[in-house]
């Protein structure tokens, strides 16, 4: 069996989620009788989201309930101090009564926070749920309002399904924000062919995800090569898997620029070598320590990373396309493994949004080109064949030079239809079926130093969310995203287009859902209003996921098709307006600022 690996080498331990049971501060009958209510309450609580949530890394979520209720601010207080002490990255009050808003809410000023105000007639939690959210908007401290449709018993554990929903939606992104923050992003190298996104935005990271910037040049690639600063063994362990499990694909280059075989038998040994160094440098290893770099076995404490490739690397030495793919899958030479978040061409900002979507989804993401709107109109006359099914309406070719992560086969399975997934849900079947899926073709001829591109087709039905984070002069980030669903071609009518573009690149055709108004008027619409060349495509449809982390990181929404009664905001947003949420939504990031400052 494939091994599967839990946990990873970064530093500081996984952020717990804090649970605050609020009672009645009153002593005498009142609290009493209201304490074990409300700490089962509390209790029920951490046993839903320790039982269904896991970190991106596979470890479980931990809950941390206060040692006692909380009626008052020396119990706030107590309470907070343990948090911090316990690694609390996360904040969810739970009530049943009502109690004094200003005396017990949490004031971290920079952590996410939600309160669950039960819905009984006994006590009236949902007057507390209401106070405490003037509170804390008077206050500017942006909480999630959590309250049930229906009326319960007063004593009821049970948590209704809408309650739910919400606790899960609010605690994941919530974990994601707290996981980020004071991990390093780094750049491995600079700007590759003139690209905004390469441009490490310091203010960016350290303001809105609370992330610094590391920067090595790609030198650094060439000195570790030349010197074996690696693990020899596992280099020599993963050229053997490479050899057996990449299959070599077509050599679309003229004669003369094709490779001899002696040639693109050193390009595998120098394209495994770089993906070694690449991991090394986001996280380490120990291995190196003891070959006498201790510096280097540090690594740079990086949760994602970005290799800028182009030009000036590729005109002279082999593509990262093996080294990004391979990393950004969830399985190499070592066994099954969560996947490295390793951006093409260091696009800064779309390895964020990549990690938005790793860490809302545990799973692996594909890194693509916005590259092509194919109409009905165009196909049928390169191709003479009309489109059908939920490509009727045309397709958004996605494609790129062979960076994408080998789970995007869709050759993983979840009850019976194309998947990815995380980690620890992979058969070893299924990777065999993802490596057979691929193949390995020699890099085009503009790439000058040689190397591989993994060339895939990305298997139709598969619930998808296209996103990406741009940046925008005098308004700061917003993010943009589209629900929707890859989709199976014909044959001939794929081959026909895909060779128009690139027959040796992995190929994704999307299509977004339509909602008939603004930029989901048509599929061509969203094409035409996507804000960057490049985008990152999660498994699932997790735009109500996405658009709750953005509302905690004050990162505004200016695009997507989710429907409005999946779309979970702080209170504050509704203050600043009702009939406009995407307006209210800017509105309320620009006068909050970023979650740093």
């Amino acid at each position: 069996m494939i091994k599967k690996h839990i946990g990873n080498r970064l530093v500081g331990d996984m952020p717990k989620i804090g649970i605050r049971p609020i009672v009645d501060g009153r002593r005498g009958g009142i609290r009493e009788s209201l304490e074990e209510v409300t700490m089962n309450m509390a209790r029920a609580v951490a046993e839903l989201l320790s039982s269904r949530l896991r970190h991106s890394n596979g470890l479980p979520v931990e809950c941390v309930v206060a040692d006692t209720c909380i009626g008052g601010v020396a119990e706030a207080a107590q309470t907070a101090a343990k948090f911090e002490r316990e690694g609390v990255g996360v904040s969810i009050s739970v009530t049943p009564s009502w109690c004094y808003p200003l005396e017990t809410i949490d004031t971290h000023p920079t952590m996410p926070k939600a309160i669950w105000g039960f819905n009984g007639t006994e006590r009236p939690g949902a007057v507390y749920l209401a106070a405490a959210n003037s509170a804390h908007n008077q206050k500017g401290l942006p909480t999630f309002s959590i309250y049930g449709r229906d009326v319960q018993d007063m004593g009821d554990t049970t948590i209704p399904a809408d309650v739910e929903e919400k606790l899960l939606r609010f605690a994941k992104a919530a974990l994601a924000v707290a996981t980020m923050k004071g991990k390093s992003y780094l750049s491995l190298g600079s700007v590759s062919m003139g690209i905004a996104g390469c441009i490490a935005d310091e203010p960016f990271f350290q303001r809105y995800l609370g992330m610094r910037n590391e920067y090595v040049d790609m030198s650094e690639f060439v000195r570790r090569i030349e010197r074996g600063i690696y693990d020899a063994e596992e280099f020599e362990r993963a050229l053997a898997w490479a050899k057996a499990n990449c299959q070599p694909g077509q050599d679309v280059n003229s004669p003369h620029l094709k490779r001899s075989d002696e040639q693109k038998e050193r390009d595998w040994e120098t394209v495994v070598k770089m993906a070694l160094i690449a991991r090394d440098l986001m996280v380490g290893n120990p291995k190196l320590a003891e070959m006498g770099y201790g510096e280097e076995a540090l690594g740079r404490n990086a949760i994602a990373a970005g290799f800028q490739g182009q030009r000036q690397w590729t005109d002279h030495f082999p593509t990262g396309d093996f080294m990004e793919a391979i990393l950004s899958s969830s399985f190499d030479w070592n066994g099954i493994r969560e996947p490295y978040i390793l951006s093409t061409e260091n696009d800064t900002l779309n390895a964020v949004t990549m990690l938005f979507g790793h860490l809302l989804t545990d799973a692996a993401q594909i890194f693509a080109d916005v590259r092509t709107y194919w109409s009905p109109e165009a196909v049928k006359r390169v191709t003479g064949k009309q489109l059908e099914g939920r490509a009727a309406g045309g397709v958004i070719h996605l494609i790129n030079s062979g960076p994408a992560a080998l789970d995007g086969t869709g050759c993983m399975t979840k009850n019976g239809e194309p998947a990815m997934k995380p980690f620890w849900e992979i058969e070893e079947h299924e990777v065999e079926a993802c490596l057979k899926a691929t193949k390995w073709c020699p890099a085009v001829d503009f790439f000058r130093g040689g190397g591989f591109s993994t060339d895939f087709l990305t298997k139709g039905g598969m619930p998808v969310t296209m996103a990406r984070i741009n940046l925008i002069h005098g308004l700061g980030p917003v993010l943009q995203l589209a629900e929707g669903y890859t989709v199976d071609l014909p044959e001939d009518i794929h081959d026909a287009l895909d060779k128009r573009t690139d027959p040796t690149w992995p190929t994704t055709w999307f299509v977004p859902n339509l909602t008939g108004a603004g930029a989901f008027r048509d599929v061509y619409s969203v094409m035409a209003t996507w804000g960057s060349n490049h985008c990152a495509l999660s498994y699932g449809h997790i735009g109500a996921d996405l658009i709750t982390l953005a509302a905690m990181l004050r990162i505004p929404v200016s695009m997507h098709n989710v429907s409005a009664d999946r779309i979970f905001r702080p209170s504050l947003w509704s203050a600043f307006g009702t009939s406009d949420p995407e307006s209210a939504d800017y509105r309320a990031c620009a006068q909050l600022g970023p979650l740093y400052g």
